[in-house]
C-alpha cells in the first residue's frame, strides 16, 4: 500500500502497524513521536494503530536547534522546575555531534533546546542527536523554531511532549514557544505568540516565550500563563548582543514589580561572554544561546566563556555596582599625604 511519510509517498506492506514501521524503518520509539493523518499516536499505542493506504504521517525527533556552579547556592525557578545554572543552550549548528556533546558539558548547562524535526531522524552513521545528548542528565526544553503561525507551534509542541515523555525526561511539560513573523527578520508575530500561548497554557505545558524587547507585550504573556518571558536582546544568531537595555529594564521592572521571583531570560542575539554579563547585571535571570557558542571560532573556549559570564553578571547584580560620576574620586585617603614643603 502507499503512504505518505514526512511529505513523502512511500510504498509499504499492508496490515503495518506504527511500531512494525518504525521497526523496518530503523528507528528507536523512544526517539520519536508520530503523527497519523495529523493525529498524535501516544507510544502506548504504537502495537495498535494499523496503517491504511493514503495514511499521512509525520515523524519526528529532536535535532539541533550540568556542572557545579559558583552560584550553585542561587537556583532559578521556573513554575515547577528548578535548575541551579542560568545558562541555557542550544544543541544546533555545530559541525559535529561529538562536539555538541563537549561544549554542553563545558557550559555546564543543565537546561539544552533541542528543535522537533522530521528530517534527519538519524545521520549518515545511523546516529541520533539523542545519542549524544543523556536524557538523565539534561533537561531537555523544546522548542517551536521554524513556525509561522500558531497552528504549527501547537503541534510542534505536542509532539515535543510525545518524544519526551517517552524518554521520561522532566522537560516533557514545557516547551520554548517562538512563532516567527517571517524568515528575514525571524522576529517573532504577536499576535500568533500570544495565541499560542493561551493555548499551550490550557493544555497544561509551562511556555517559556520567545518575545520581542516590547514591554507591552511582555506584560500580555505573563497574564497570559506564561511560565517565562524571553526577550530578545538583538536578532536571532546576529551576535549584536543586548541592543535595547532600556526595554529590558522596563520588562523587568514590570513583570517583577509585585513578583520579583518571575523569571526573565534573555534569548537571541548575544555573541560573546561580555553580552551574556550585561543581560545578567540588567537583572536577567538567565541567557539562552546557541549561535554565540556553536558559531564561535573555538566553540569549546566560548562554551566555557559564557558559563563563566552569566556566573559574573549574575554576582555583579546581586553585589550592585557604583554609581557613574563624571568626575575623579579618589580610592585612596587623602589625609596624611607626604607633601612637599
Amino acid at each position: 500500500m502507499i503512504i505518505t511519510l514526512n511529505g513523502e509517498r512511500r510504498e509499504v506492506p499492508d496490515d503495518l502497524t506504527v511500531a512494525a514501521l518504525l521497526r523496518q524503518l530503523g528507528v528507536k520509539p523512544e526517539f520519536v513521536a508520530v503523527e497519523v493523518n495529523r493525529g498524535l499516536v501516544r507510544r502506548t499505542s504504537h502495537q495498535e494503530v494499523r496503517l491504511a493506504p493514503g495514511d499521512e504521517l509525520e515523524i519526528v525527533t529532536l535535532v539541533g536547534g550540568g556542572a557545579p556552579s559558583a552560584v550553585a547556592a542561587d537556583p532559578l525557578t521556573i513554575g515547577t522546575h528548578t535548575v541551579h545554572s542560568r545558562l541555557f543552550v542550544g544543541t544546533g549548528k555545530y559541525s559535529t555531534l561529538e562536539l555538541m556533546r563537549d561544549c554542553l558539558e563545558a557550559s555546564g548547562a543543565e537546561v539544552v533546546t533541542v528543535a522537533v524535526r522530521r528530517e534527519r531522524l538519524v545521520d549518515r552513521e545511523g546516529r541520533s542527536l539523542l545519542d549524544f545528548l543523556d536524557p538523565k542528565r539534561y533537561t531537555i526544553l523544546p522548542n517551536t523554531a521554524g513556525c509561522f503561525s500558531a497552528e504549527e507551534a501547537l503541534r510542534t509542541a505536542r509532539l515535543g511532549r510525545e518524544l519526551l515523555e517517552g524518554l521520561g525526561n522532566s522537560g516533557a511539560d514545557w516547551v520554548k514557544l517562538e512563532v516567527l513573523a517571517d524568515t528575514r527578520t525571524l522576529l517573532p508575530d504577536p499576535v500568533a505568540t500570544l495565541e499560542a500561548t493561551r493555548v499551550l497554557v490550557r493544555e497544561g505545558f509551562q511556555v517559556l516565550c520567545y518575545t520581542s524587547d516590547d514591554p507591552v507585550m511582555a506584560r500580555r504573556l505573563k497574564a497570559e500563563g506564561a511560565a517565562s518571558v524571553m526577550p530578545a536582546g538583538s536578532p536571532i544568531g546576529s551576535g549584536q548582543g543586548v541592543l535595547n537595555p532600556n526595554n529590558i529594564r522596563i520588562i523587568l521592572e514590570d513583570l517583577k514589580g509585585e513578583d520579583p521571583a518571575y523569571p526573565v531570560i534573555v534569548d537571541a542575539g548575544v555573541g560573546t561572554a561580555s553580552d551574556v554579563s550585561q543581560a545578567m547585571e540588567l537583572g536577567c535571570d538567565g541567557v539562552l544561546l546557541n549561535t554565540g557558542v556553536a558559531g564561535a571560532r573555538d566553540p569549546l573556549r566560548m562554551a566555557h566563556a559564557m558559563r563563566l559570564a552569566v556566573e559574573a553578571g549574575r554576582l555583579a547584580a546581586q553585589a550592585g555596582r557604583i554609581p557613574k560620576k563624571l568626575y575623579a574620586s579618589a580610592s585612596s585617603p587623602t589625609e596624611g599625604l607626604l607633601t612637599a614643603r
